[in-house]
């Protein structure tokens, strides 16, 4: 007999609401470039952008 496919809740995950921020940086000494990577919560992404010019 087949298996019947239960339906499961989608529980909100902690991580739904982070968005990734990478900035290519380059280095002084060398003048290869670096990237600085940032996680931070969706609404406080256009800030951290701001910070990071």
């Amino acid at each position: 007999m087949a298996k019947k496919v239960v339906a499961t809740l989608k529980k909100e995950d902690a991580s739904a609401g982070l968005t990734r921020i990478v900035k290519a940086v380059r280095s002084p000494k060398t003048g290869a470039y670096c990237f600085k990577e940032l996680i931070v919560p969706q609404t406080e992404a256009k800030e951290a952008l701001k910070d990071l010019k």
